[in-house]
Parts: structure tokens; sequence; C-alpha cells
């Protein structure tokens, strides 16, 4: 007659497996115990506790300088901080969303356009600034700049929110007018009053200097008509944000316009002296 063998039971206070009820615990195991339990909690509040990327924000909403297009405000330059110095637009509600989210495959992308592509030039008070398109990894975010640029969308608005170290911020229709400057960075694009959104294109370009992305609020499908460019590298940003582009010419006006940034209060701009996106123009590279 065979018997069946006693289950093994596990005994988390020794850390081993026994056939019948686990010996006795001293003091000393349950120390170990003690000590195991407190230094996975203290772990695994620690990564939580750094999961959030810092992205430049749109919407500046809440009084933060986050615009509601970005997620990100902790210390600029750092890779995984909160998100309330992302790039964020303000709005929100009921919003009609173009596209579809996913990411491309991966693909490696040009560090120059070849000639005929398109590129977007950036005419600032400041200087001029030329944009090449990542279509192959964020076809509808390139299609959206292009639509707006060719409408003249873009024509009279302002750099509002500039971190130095970060990132300059634009495209926000509100900025166009100084006595709308408290809305500045809550402003997108609307048509029959609602406002026209982007959905997520996430890709595997790093947010490194130069990149020109797209500012969200907390939505990620979000995007509107504010963007921003690069001025250091900062790879927390990736995966939360669709990059589309790349400056390939100006980055010393970029440099200039995120002077005028305050870091202090999220990259609030003076309104009188922020600097003008006169025009945005679509053109074949190279730029003549």
């Amino acid at each position: 007659m065979h018997f069946a063998r006693a289950p093994l039971t596990f005994c988390p206070l020794k850390g081993k497996s026994y056939r019948h009820s686990c010996p006795r615990v001293t003091i000393l195991d349950m120390k170990r115990w003690t000590f195991f339990v407190s230094a996975t909690l203290l772990t695994t509040v620690a990564l939580v506790g750094c999961s959030e990327p810092v992205v430049p924000t749109e919407g500046e909403k809440g009084g933060s300088g986050t615009s509601s297009t970005s997620e990100t405000g902790g210390s600029v330059g750092s890779e995984t901080t909160s998100t309330s110095g992302a790039p964020e637009t303000g709005t929100t509600g009921a919003v009609e969303t173009t596209g579809t989210s996913g990411a491309p495959e991966s693909t490696a992308v040009a560090d120059k356009p070849k000639d005929g592509e398109d590129v977007a030039v950036l005419e600032t008070s400041a200087g001029k600034i030329v944009v090449m398109f990542y279509p192959q990894k964020a076809p509808n975010h390139v299609a959206n700049f292009k639509e707006l640029a060719g409408k003249g969308f873009y024509n009279g608005t302002r750099f509002h929110r500039c971190i130095p170290g970060f990132m300059i911020q634009g495209g926000d229709p509100n900025s166009k007018d100084l006595a709308k400057s408290s809305s500045w960075g809550m402003g997108g694009n609307t048509e029959g009053g609602k406002e026209k959104n982007v959905a997520a294109e996430f890709n595997d370009v790093s947010h490194v200097r130069g990149i020109l992305s797209m500012a969200r609020s907390q939505d990620p499908n979000s995007a509107s008509s504010q963007f921003f460019i690069m001025v250091a590298d900062n790879t927390g940003l990736d995966g939360q944000y669709t990059a589309f582009g790349k400056a390939v010419s100006g980055m010393e006006v970029a440099d200039k316009i995120v002077q005028l940034g305050d870091a202090g209060n999220n990259g609030a701009v003076d309104p009188p002296k922020a600097f003008v996106l006169k025009s945005v123009r679509i053109t074949k590279w190279p730029v003549k």
C-alpha cells in the first residue's frame, strides 16, 4: 500500500519548504523577515517615485506653469521626474481626434533631409529655424503641422514657455494677443467650437537637442497645435510625447529664445518680451 507524501509547505520566515509544519521560528527569523519586507517596500516606493518623465507643457493649466498638454514638472534636464514641467496644453472637454495611436516600426532617421523633401522654415523675431520632418515616425503629426502652417495658423504666435536647459514651446493661438497672456498655453486648433486633436504616435525617436515634438495635456491623444523644440537632451520624454521632426539649422536662434524664460517659474516668459513666430513656411530642401 502506498501513502501519498505530505505536501510541501513553504515557511516564509525560514525561507525553506517543509513536509510538515514549519519549525520553531526564532526572534532572529522575525528580524530577518521584517528587514526583508521593509527593504522590498522601500525599493517599490523608490521605483514608483521615479517613474514620471520631465516634459514641456502646453496648457499651463492649474497655475503650475504646466500646460494641459504636457506632464512634467520637476528639475529640468533630469530623465525621470514629475510631469509638471513637461510641454502641455490647456484644453479639456470634448475633442475631435484624428489618426490612430500606435508605435511605428523602429527605423533610423536621417540627420539631414534629402533634396526635394518638405521642410518648415520658422521665421521668428529672433531669427530663422529650419526643421525637417519624420513622416515615417509620426505621419499624422507631420500632416497636422503642415496643414496648420499652410493656413497661416502659427503666424503671429509667440514662444510663451521657455525653460533654459530644456526646451522652447509655442504654437498657442492665444499668444497672438498680449491681452490674453493669462491664458497663454491653454489654446489649440479649434474647428466648429471643438478642439481638433491628433492621436499619440509615440515612437523610438529620442528627445535630444533639436528634436521637434508635440505638447499635450494629460490625455496622450490631446496634441493639437502647440509644439516644442528641445535645446538640450532629455530622454525622460521618450515614449511620452510624439517627436515628429528635428531642427536642421537655426539652433542658435532657439538658444536665444530660451533665455527669456524663467526656469524658476516653469519657463514663464514676460509677455511683451516674448519672441514672435512671424510665419511658418513649408518648402523643399535645400532651402533657398
